[in-house]
């Protein structure tokens, strides 16, 4: 039980940090936090019902009905079932990838089946779900890095096809490409992994630690020696900690809208999809925006006059 409100605080404590104020909270939520809570000891928790979407074309589309339900508290033996696949401090070594010869998709083909048959993340997959590789195109301008997958990730063995993908299908669709046009990845292979609820389902995400994302960080750095994109992307204050190292920064609206350098790639600092979907105003809209528009910018693509105001009324 306390494993599980700790990956609680420390997700709230990410969402501070990428700027969030408020968050939704169903009454079948609260009902299972104050259970917990009360389990634990004299804890307070309250929540703030989030803002009305406005109407713009980044509007999030309805999470599917099963998505939305909420998980009923765990019991104690589901708990300790799952705390004892939260993370610990056993994982080996980062793995030392090395590359065949040959041309980009026999490389990324290898990679695949490494990366799938890799001891450590099939140990951490949670029975019946998928380790996840990057997608996309293999000569791709740009490439973009999440964080870890998500619950619909780990089903289908993809990243970001839940909300936040479909979001950022949207998004990039803004700039006049396609999700086929470029490369999406994460730097976690496996969903970090919390207390499992009712039914043996796990119900929410936490952020990968330092230690997970080092140990999957070889397998991001070989997915842009094969596709060279000409920049990187990082979606998220994780996937950016992930990429420039802990401590680089203590709120992501520091850096925020910034080139860094990755493994000699330029790298711009946004927000993640998901920003949107908790925060669907214009201001939060056209923050992503002004990011995208400087990827655009450095990688060539035309801008138009339209695309300049996007989320300015």
């Amino acid at each position: 039980m306390r494993n599980a409100l700790n990956a609680l605080a420390d997700e709230l404590r990410r969402l501070k940090d990428d700027g969030v104020k408020s968050v939704a909270v169903s009454d079948a939520s609260l009902a299972a936090l104050r259970a917990a809570v009360k389990v634990r000891g004299q804890v307070e928790f309250s929540a703030v019902a989030r803002r009305d979407s406005t109407k713009l074309d980044l509007t999030p589309s309805p999470a599917p009905a099963e998505s939305r339900r909420a998980e009923p508290a765990a019991s104690p033996a589901q708990n300790a079932a799952g705390s004892a696949r939260l993370p610990s401090s056993a994982l080996p070594a980062p793995p030392v990838v090395v590359l065949p010869a040959g041309d980009k998709a026999a490389r990324w083909a290898a990679l695949r089946e490494t990366v799938l048959n890799d001891p450590t993340c099939l140990a951490h997959a949670r029975p019946g779900k998928k380790v996840v590789l990057g997608v996309g195109n293999l000569d791709a301008r740009i490439m973009f890095v999440g964080e870890a997958p998500g619950a619909d990730e780990e089903v289908q063995g993809e990243p970001f096809v839940g909300p936040a993908g479909q979001l950022l299908n949207r998004m990039i669709a803004g700039t006049g490409l396609k999700r086929e046009d470029v490369y999406i990845g994460n730097i976690m292979n496996w969903r970090p992994e919390m207390p499992l609820g009712a039914g043996g389902i796990q119900a929410g995400n936490r952020p990968p630690t330092a230690e997970e994302m080092a140990y999957c960080l070889p397998y991001l750095r070989a997915q842009i020696e094969i596709v060279d994109p000409g920049l990187l992307v990082a979606l998220g204050a994780t996937a950016a900690q992930g990429l420039l190292g802990p401590g680089t920064f203590k709120a992501l609206g520091e850096i925020r809208g910034q080139w860094r350098e990755f493994q000699g790639k330029p790298l711009m600092v946004t927000y993640h999809p998901s920003y949107i979907l908790r925060n669907p105003t214009n201001r939060s809209k056209r923050l992503i925006w002004e990011d995208f528009l400087k990827v655009m910018e450095r990688t060539g693509l035309a801008v138009s006059e339209k695309q300049r105001g996007y989320f300015l009324g």
